[in-house]
């Protein structure tokens, strides 16, 4: 572990602390709006707080650990020894980012058939793309972090081709109210991932340890708020827009085509 300044130290911190409120706020938020919405969306409700629940705990865990590894010496942030376990990003990561995709699957409302074949094959997809990262962000050479990382992309890219090209004719036959967040949701996904794979190999391109810490903890902080937080507020509009949409206007809810 690298010997830290005392802003670096601190600017990792309360970014693990902000990410643990905002991701349990959001939670409660999706939770408790799952009485806004129709039955058929009430499940994409409870998976988008259950990504929200996953990550705050974990980032609650990375805090503690944050604070094992470093302790205040003569003005300085010293490493004590006790190494920072960052696999609970990963272990997060293999939990939340298959989750994240269902959720969007399942708030489109889709056919039966079709919500399971595609919510299986992104689901697969995510889980493969987190597990190749792993090795790599382990790795104590580049070169294996170029490799795992470049493997990594790999099912990365293939979640892109399903969301733009596989779901285009589901996305374009989306109620009119709702057609465009879908497609918002959809451009989040992918650009809050792409910020991924930027700060993952952050380490590998000349950086100082102490600066590729602080990029590497506080880029994957931001993009987790954005991914699951900032995601999962366009899922609840979506499953709020559409409910209404099948309303009769009383307020009593049209049974699902």
């Amino acid at each position: 572990m690298e010997n830290l300044t005392v802003g670096q130290y601190n600017l990792i911190y309360n970014a693990f602390s902000f990410s643990f409120a905002t991701l349990a706020a959001a939670t409660l938020f999706f939770w408790l709006g799952r009485s806004q919405v129709i039955a058929q969306y009430k499940t994409a409700l409870t998976i988008t707080g259950l990504v929200t629940f996953i990550a705050a705990y974990h980032y609650f865990r990375i805090g503690q650990s944050w604070s094992e590894a470093y302790e205040f010496v003569d003005g300085t942030i010293q490493a004590t020894g006790v190494p920072f376990n960052d696999a609970y990003r990963y272990v997060d990561w293999l939990l939340t980012v298959p989750l994240l995709l269902i959720e969007l699957i399942l708030v489109m409302g889709l056919s039966r058939s079709e919500t399971i074949s595609r919510a299986t094959r992104l689901g697969v997809l995510a889980a493969l793309m987190v597990a190749l990262g792993y090795p790599g962000e382990i790795a104590t050479s580049n070169g294996a972090r170029w490799m795992w990382g470049i493997l990594s992309m790999i099912p990365f890219l293939w979640i892109i081709y399903e969301l733009f090209v596989g779901l285009s004719k589901s996305i374009s036959d989306q109620p009119e109210n709702a057609r465009s967040l879908v497609k918002t949701a959809r451009n989040v996904t992918v650009l809050s991932w792409a910020f991924y794979p930027v700060v993952y190999f952050a380490g590998a391109v000349g950086l100082d340890g102490s600066t590729s810490q602080v990029v590497i903890q506080v880029g994957y902080t931001i993009a987790d708020i954005i991914a699951k937080a900032g995601f999962g507020v366009l899922i609840f509009l979506i499953a709020v827009r559409k409910s209404d949409a099948k309303s009769d206007g009383s307020g009593s809810a049209v049974p699902a085509e």
